[in-house]
């Protein structure tokens, strides 16, 4: 059994295309991705909600060797993101390594030959010597069950799902949610919408968005010299990093950005009963903290009210809370993200002595070695896997870190002949795991708050409990004496 090509990639979103973009740049062009959409950017194409934009800044959220010098603001709308993203693909010729409404249902090794036969939703199988999954952890919405909800005769949709066909203008909204979408979608609604309901269970930490436009002289700047781009993007990894540390234990940081968020919000409402309503009570960051200039203001309209009662069910006409009010709406808006401690994927993936990954993940929880490879399953590795994600900097720092491990990884396997293989070492992956979780004391994720970050048994699965500055260090290099070596 030949292989087809050296790797398969699956997705075309961030993740992916990092994956790409430093295969080719070390010359390895025998990969394919597989793309489940027709166009690649991954949440940066899904996501077409108002006002979706980044709450990191863009010189940080972007490929480190591929800056852009023309950003138009320091923190960059979804518009932008996915025509820099379609920039970098077509500047380095990607799309030809793309199958576009490729759908991947199924990965299974076949230990014999070393390789991963690929099927794809309309059964073609490809074979791969190394599988890098970059499918990401929010592209499943979450759609909480609320009693009587297909009773409701008015519009419903997800936020992920926006139906742009439906006119907002001069109807009854309820939004329900106040995370990263909802502080996005409640201001560029509200001037629209002729009364706006916002349901909020927990208050969230809202910081100052430092936003601003470039001037043309600065992306003249940029453009004409480089380094000065390179430097803008380490002053703000730098500064990320510092404020970093309120959520691993440096509880005077932490207190200074509540101080400021607290600020922010007694600036900015200026009703104190809605106000009292939006200050949250439990430590920052134990929850995602959001960042908008915007989000406050809303609520200072007559039109906009902040419901903290909790829903009771719906019915035909609207939301019923449960002090027995019924609040009639045109529709509603469930601003309710993503899942992403329970990962799941669309995809079967079958490893060694017929192991399936998604049944083992959902006994324990979603565990990996260095939240890229995983025990059982050799020659596939993941970006941005269990404990990769943070909750202060840009996500992609820790792909590229990723794939600095990734690239080792592949040269050691290069080595191995054709039907060669690496896979971690089990106890290995057990210890690396529980290092993790203890290192999860003291930081604002255990301090007590339900949120996103945990799965149904209260692990958290989804982040790194340390700065991005440890995580590259670690992943610096593949240790080759973690791995069972077959070759």
């Amino acid at each position: 059994m030949k292989i087809d090509y050296q790797v398969g990639i699956i997705g075309a979103g961030f993740g992916g295309l990092v994956a790409a973009l430093r295969l080719q740049k070390e010359g390895n062009n025998s990969f394919v991705i597989f793309e489940r959409a027709a166009e690649v950017g991954g949440t940066w194409r899904d996501n077409v909600y108002p006002g979706c934009a980044c709450d990191v800044p863009s010189h940080l959220y972007s490929f480190a060797d591929e800056l852009n010098p023309n950003w138009s603001r320091a923190f960059s709308t979804q518009p932008e993101i996915l025509e820099y993203i379609k920039a970098v693909v077509d500047k380095k010729g990607l799309r030809q390594h793309i199958r576009f409404n490729s759908d991947i249902t199924s990965l299974k090794f076949v230990e014999e030959y070393g390789l991963w036969e690929v099927t794809d939703r309309n059964g073609t199988i490809t074979h791969v010597k190394m599988v890098i999954a970059a499918t990401g952890p929010l592209n499943r919405p979450n759609t909480p069950k609320f009693k009587g909800m297909e009773l409701f005769e008015g519009k419903v949709f997800h936020s992920a799902e926006w139906d742009k066909s439906y006119d907002l203008r001069g109807k009854r909204v309820a939004v329900i949610g106040t995370g990263a979408s909802s502080i996005q979608i409640v201001p560029n609604i509200a001037p629209i919408v002729e009364q706006l309901t916002v349901y909020q269970r927990t208050a969230a930490w809202v910081q100052m968005r430092p936003d601003h436009a470039f001037p043309s002289f600065m992306q003249g700047l940029f453009k004409t010299v480089p380094a000065v781009n390179t430097l803008y993007r380490e002053m703000i990894y730098w500064r990320n990093e510092f404020f970093g540390k309120a959520f691993v234990g440096n509880n005077m940081i932490n207190s200074i950005g509540s101080k400021l968020a607290l600020r922010h919000l007694k600036k900015q409402v200026h009703d104190p009963e809605t106000r009292k309503k939006l200050t949250p009570t439990y430590k920052m960051g134990c929850k995602r903290v959001l960042v908008s200039n915007d989000y406050y203001p809303a609520f200072n309209r007559p039109n906009v009210t902040l419901e903290t009662t909790p829903i009771q069910e719906w019915t035909a006409n609207g939301i019923l809370t449960t002090d027995g009010k019924l609040h009639e709406f045109d529709a509603i808006i469930l601003a309710t993200g993503f899942v992403a401690a329970e990962i799941e994927l669309y995809t079967t993936i079958i490893g060694l002595n017929n192991r399936d990954l998604l049944s083992e993940w959902r006994k324990k929880g979603a565990e990996a070695y260095h939240g890229t490879t995983v025990s059982g399953y050799p020659n596939l590795a993941f970006i941005l896997g269990p404990n990769t994600g943070l909750g202060h900097t840009s996500v992609v720092h820790m792909m590229e870190s990723q794939m600095n491990y990734i690239s080792d990884y592949l040269k050691l396997l290069e080595k191995q002949g054709s039907n060669g293989y690496l896979d971690v070492k089990a106890d290995l992956q057990d210890q690396h795991n529980q290092s993790l979780q203890d290192q999860f004391e003291g930081t604002v994720w255990q301090s007590g708050c339900q949120s996103w970050y945990l799965n149904h048994e209260g692990k958290n699965t989804t982040l790194y409990p340390r700065l991005t500055v440890q995580f590259r260090k670690e992943l610096k290099h593949l240790d080759k004496s973690a791995y069972v070596v077959v070759g």
